[in-house]
Formats: structure tokens, C-alpha cells, sequence
């Protein structure tokens, strides 16, 4: 299994998802700066790690802090995490993940020393990596159930190992397939931006012996009118109350193209990827990144020098699309907003 974030020994290590697949590079953070940057440049990316990376990025950079009291060291970590929280607008993940670590340095102040505080918040991050493995793992476990023997599954964007702790969501859902001898084969779509399904989806399902197929985003209907799709799956950044679902540019599409044909459609995401502040996906922000990554690859140019460019990251897809959202706390279906709610107070 892969292991896109790694901390040992007061270290924290990253996989640098932008030189995948030709090297396999791993890059030490060295601050909560340099954490920062790895988010915005996506060399870390997927909701769940994203998660993962905002708490030990935070950790790390309360280590670095010298300060002499916990007051001090708190306000020093507010900063840190209001800089963190500017990265990326959209996988909620990371919002909720620097929440938790501030409301444990809160809850930590008057118990001990600076030092004593620094690494509560290096055993909390720990904890929301751990829990995060966990509830990912879970997640492939209920999936594999919906998935018939011998068919074939689309997928879009990464939603595998490297987006997440280690075990994927929508990937993870096809390894334990894949494991419990389902027999299947995967469609990966190419997926913009920076082509994460043909760099980072056919990397992983290939290092496991899954049979996977690249196709161009613009193929996937081709194949679905054909009768050769059994069900489409996907990750999520965020979802919202009501069901509906943020996740990369063109998900939605595929939704409407499943519906059309008859073809389930599944959203594999914990259950941290839930945003109930927001009742529906019209308040999801949606990131919009740089028109280069349109215009260029590798930084070569592939469209006419200033050119026009719109290049949001996501897409939101109605719940109406959504057969099922599978999370580690059980498959669920319409009315999604009554049984979100439900699951959540469980957990609570």
C-alpha cells in the first residue's frame, strides 16, 4: 500500500504526486510553509490527505515555534492554521481537519508546558491520520459489495492511495473488489486538471495487477452507450447536506452520462468529506486554478498564446445523479440529507 504521508520521528515526508508516474520522489517538509506550497502546487493532493497534511503541517510548525508560553504558542497556531486554510478552497477535509487540531491546542492550554502542548498536537495529528486509514479502509470494504463479478467500473480524477491515507476511496472500493476475486476491469479517464487519472489512477491500479484501460475524459460516453460500463465511482472534496457532490472537473458529467444509461453511479468518501454548514452544492467554492495548466503540459505549449482560459478544478453533481455514497459508517441512499444527518449524529 502507499503511503503518500509519512511522519517518523518528528519528520514529516511527502510523495511529490507531480513527478508521478516517471519517478517516485519523496520530499521532506521542512516547515509549515513549505506544507503550504506542496497543497497549492498540488504535489500533495486528494480530500482525505489534504486533510492529513493541514493537521501534521500544523504540528510541524508548532514545533519550529519558540515560545514561551501556551498563550503565545496558541496564537502562533491560529496563524499557521489560517495560512494552511489558504491553500486550497475546496476539499473541505482540510477545513475541518485544522479545526480539530486548534479546538485540541485550545483544550490542551492549561494542561502543560509549551512542549507539552507541541506534542499533543503531534499525537492529534497522528490520530486523524490513523482514523482517516481506518474509515478509508472501511469504505472498500461496504463498496466491493455493490460491484458484480466480472464486469467493468469507471473512474475519474485519483480517489486512491495517494488522495488519501493509504488505502483510497473510489480505489479503494476496486482493490477490495480486486482482492476478494470480483474478476473486474477498470475504465480511468485522463482527468483534468494536471491529468491525474492517466498519472496517478493508472500508476496505482497498475502497481496492483488491477486491469485498468486510459481513456480521454470525452471517451466515457462512448463506452457507457456501448453497454460496457458497469457502474461509475468516484471520490468527493465535499459534500454538501442535501447529497449533492463536489468533486473534479467533469464528475458531473459522468453522472448525467450514467444516468442516461442506466448505470449506477457511487461517491466514495468519508464521512469528514461531509459539509452540513452547507445545505446544498450551489454554496460549494470551487476552485479555479491557473490557465496554464490548460494551455501548457510540462510547460509546452498546446494552445495559441493568450488565448482565453477557464479552468475550475470541480464540478458539482446533483444528488439526484448519486446512486449511493458509500462511507465507513455504511451505503447510503435517498433521502440523503435525512440519513447524513443521521450517520453524523452517530458519530457524534
Amino acid at each position: 500500500m502507499i503511503k503518500p504521508i509519512l511522519w517518523q520521528d518528528g519528520h514529516l515526508t511527502i510523495i511529490d504526486q507531480t513527478r508521478l508516474p516517471s519517478e517516485l520522489v519523496y520530499l521532506e517538509m521542512a516547515d509549515h510553509r513549505m506544507v503550504g506550497d506542496a497543497i497549492r502546487t498540488m504535489k500533495v493532493r486528494g480530500a482525505p490527505a489534504l486533510g492529513i497534511i493541514a493537521a501534521y503541517g500544523l504540528a510541524l510548525g508548532a514545533g519550529g515555534i519558540q515560545a514561551t508560553s501556551t498563550d503565545q504558542l496558541l496564537t502562533e497556531v491560529d496563524a499557521i492554521a489560517g495560512a494552511l486554510a489558504a491553500t486550497r478552497p475546496t476539499a473541505v477535509n482540510l477545513f475541518q481537519a485544522l479545526e480539530r487540531m486548534q479546538a485540541t491546542a485550545r483544550s490542551a492550554r492549561d494542561k502543560g508546558t509549551v512542549e507539552d502542548l507541541k506534542a499533543t498536537l503531534v499525537a492529534e495529528a497522528q490520530r486523524i491520520d490513523e482514523e482517516n486509514l481506518d474509515a478509508d479502509c472501511r469504505i472498500g470494504e461496504l463498496g466491493a459489495e455493490l460491484i458484480e463479478a466480472g464486469t467493468t467500473v469507471l473512474t475519474h480524477c485519483n480517489a486512491g492511495a495517494l488522495a488519501t491515507a493509504g488505502c483510497g476511496t473510489a480505489l479503494g472500493v476496486i482493490r477490495a473488489a480486486h482482492i476478494g476475486g470480483r474478476n473486474i476491469q477498470v475504465l480511468a479517464t485522463e482527468t483534468r486538471p494536471l491529468l491525474q487519472g492517466a498519472r496517478l489512477t493508472a500508476y496505482e491500479l497498475m502497481r496492483e495487477g488491477i486491469p485498468v484501460t486510459l481513456i480521454t475524459d470525452s471517451m466515457a460516453g462512448f463506452f457507457l452507450h456501448r453497454g460496457e460500463v458497469s457502474a461509475v465511482i468516484v471520490g468527493a472534496d465535499r459534500i454538501a447536506a442535501n447529497g449533492d457532490v463536489a468533486n473534479k472537473i467533469g464528475t458531473y458529467t459522468l453522472s448525467v452520462l450514467a444516468a442516461e444509461h442506466g448505470v449506477p453511479f457511487y461517491v466514495a468518501a468519508p464521512t469528514t468529506t461531509v459539509d452540513m454548514k452547507l445545505a446544498s452544492g450551489d454554496e460549494i467554492p470551487i476552485e479555479e486554478r491557473g490557465p496554464e495548466e490548460v494551455t501548457h503540459i510540462k510547460g509546452v505549449a498546446v494552445a495559441p498564446e493568450g488565448v482565453k482560459v477557464a479552468n475550475p478544478a470541480f464540478d458539482v453533481t446533483p444528488h439526484m445523479y448519486v446512486t449511493a455514497l458509500i462511507t465507513e459508517r455504511g451505503v447510503l441512499r435517498e433521502p440523503f440529507h435525512d440519513r447524513i444527518r443521521k450517520i453524523l449524529i452517530r458519530e457524534d
